[in-house]
């Protein structure tokens, strides 16, 4: 319930702090007095985007404040699930700067604005005269149905089962379109493969094949040149293994009469022993490397069928080659399994849809019950408030696919007159007659949703005298201790059955304009409502009807 609302430096208003209490109570006020900015600041709480042209002239921010009391609501779950503070007071705050920013506080704790407008549409609902508009909506009516039918459990479960079904038809459909595009691609993944089936790639082979090349290359200049190492380490005349030999021998016949020599003798025949094992090696590799034209022809071709292929598919190595070799692998895999994957899938979406469609028929039963209801309700309410001929008719028709909501279509059939032709209801009903049925949809929406409070912005229009009377006692049972209803109305008939009663009017000094609200004395009471029935001159008649009114 809104205990309370406070206002500063928004549009007209300087600073703005009313208290509101429960039951039913009305606001008045001269066309432009201010109801419409009280309004756009409540809007502001409810997420509504904020314009920086809203803020009182000469202002730095404005501030809309509102405190409701919500300890039994049951709203626990709501504040945990969010890691917010609960307090049985739960504080609004909006913040809007010149700058352009805005802020958002739930109980002094920043929050993100959508948080915000998810909790303020749980504790005000705000009926503004555009709001008609969507009587001939699929979705608002729809949205009435299920409420009345309180089916908040059976939509969860119908909503994940279609999120199942609508996943498993994208995955079959990706599935066929990719088995479409690769059936398309598959002559030409097969060459591709053939192609690597012919040269036979081998982890390590362009190395190895590089080096070989290098060296049949230049087979001549190493044979040379290992053939002179070989005489420079083992020659008969002057190669180092001779020498050193013969120094190693010298060394050794000292040992008897020298005995450091002992251990440089031993140095040198370690030295002896490593080179004569080089020598052998060298000698070895200069018998096998030959020049062999034939060999160095194919290892060049290998490597050019290599080259080729690799320039082909935009790498530069055997084995980027061989992971795309593989990647075709696959996608021929693919291809060939794609019927199998394909069937698998299909039956996943048949057993979804069946799923989907049995979760969906439970939904249209208890729409259908809801959808009698209703037509009930509304006729119940609509009698009374002039319409004695009334036709309302909720038609529930099967939709072509099943959709996020279900697989009902609603549409709100309506005929003030007894043999009239049921049309949709915003397209026959006058503006008088729709102010009565959003009244009595309200109505019938407040009885199953405990909404702690409900406003309506001049909900009346088109209605006058003893039909705005019984609106004004529909509003005056739909607020209870439970829920409090506000009316901003410009008819006497329904301002005299507020429980409270408030006023906005607007005052000029030296700085401008300003908007105000305050609550009326039940003389001042007397005084508006004789106002509002003979305009801005007081007569007595209009004193004493007003008086009448009151007490009626």
């Amino acid at each position: 319930m809104l205990q309370s609302l406070f206002i500063q430096n928004y549009a007209l208003i300087d600073t703005l702090d009313i208290r509101f209490d429960t039951g039913f109570s009305v606001i008045t006020g001269e066309t432009g007095a201010g109801k419409s900015i009280i309004l756009g600041a409540i809007g502001l709480l409810l997420g509504q985007r904020a314009d920086t042209k809203a803020i009182k002239k000469g202002a730095s921010r404005c501030t809309i404040e509102a405190h409701f009391q919500i300890g039994n609501y049951h709203m626990e779950d709501f504040f945990e699930r969010n890691d917010l503070t609960y307090d049985p007071e739960c504080i609004l705050r909006r913040e809007v700067m010149a700058s352009g920013k805005s802020r958002a506080f739930i109980n002094d704790t920043p929050a993100p604005l959508s948080l915000m407008k998810e909790l303020g549409e749980m504790l005000i609902d705000v009926h503004s005269q555009h709001q008609n508009l969507l009587l001939n909506t699929e979705g608002f009516q729809l949205n009435v149905v299920d409420i009345i039918a309180q089916d908040a459990a059976l939509l969860t479960e119908y909503g994940k089962c279609f999120a199942q079904y609508r996943s498993s038809s994208k995955a079959l459909a990706e599935a066929i379109a990719t088995a479409e595009k690769n059936r398309a691609d598959e002559d030409y993944i097969r060459f591709q493969l053939e192609q690597f089936a012919e040269i036979g790639l081998k982890e390590g082979e362009q190395e190895e094949l590089e080096q070989e090349a290098e060296t049949l290359s230049h087979a001549e200049d190493i044979k040379s040149g290992l053939y002179h190492v070989d005489a420079l380490l083992a020659g008969d005349e002057g190669g180092i293994l001779v020498n050193l030999k013969e120094a190693q021998n010298r060394l050794h016949d000292l040992n008897s009469i020298y005995p450091p020599t002992e251990e440089l003798s031993e140095r040198l025949e370690s030295c002896y022993i490593e080179l004569k094992d080089i020598e052998h090696e060298i000698s070895n590799q200069s018998e096998e490397v030959e020049f062999n034209p034939q060999r160095l022809d194919y290892v060049n071709e290998r490597l050019n069928q290599l080259y080729t292929l690799q320039q082909k598919h935009h790498v530069d190595t055997v084995a980027e080659l061989m992971s795309i070799e593989q990647s075709f692998q696959e996608k021929l895999h693919a291809i060939t399994s794609a019927d199998d994957r394909i069937a698998e899938l299909t039956a996943q979406k048949e057993k979804d849809y069946a799923r989907v469609m049995e979760v969906a028929g439970r939904l249209t039963n208890v729409r259908t019950e809801a959808a009698r209801r209703i037509e009930k309700g509304m006729k119940e309410y609509l009698v009374p408030l002039g319409i004695p001929n009334v036709q309302f008719v909720v038609e529930l028709t099967p939709r072509k696919e099943p959709d996020a909501y279900g697989a009902d279509c609603v549409n709100f059939l309506f005929s003030a007159n007894k043999n009239g032709v049921l049309q949709n209801v915003a397209s026959v009903a006058s503006g008088g007659e729709i102010a009565r049925v959003m009244l009595s949809i309200k109505a019938m929406i407040a009885g199953a949703v405990k909404l702690p409070t409900i406003i309506f912005d001049e909900i009346d229009t088109g209605v006058s005298g003893q039909i705005a009377e019984r609106m004004a006692h529909i509003m005056q049972e739909m607020g209870n201790r439970e829920r409090q209803v506000i009316s901003i109305t410009h008819l006497p008939q329904i301002a005299a059955l507020g429980s409270n009663h408030y006023k906005v009017y607007k005052q000029d000094d030296e700085q401008g304009t300003t908007s105000h609200i305050r609550q009326l004395t039940p003389d001042e009471r007397v005084e508006e409502i004789a106002h509002m029935l003979s305009g801005a001159t007081l007569t007595e008649a209009a004193i004493n009807n007003a008086k009448a009114l009151l007490k009626h």
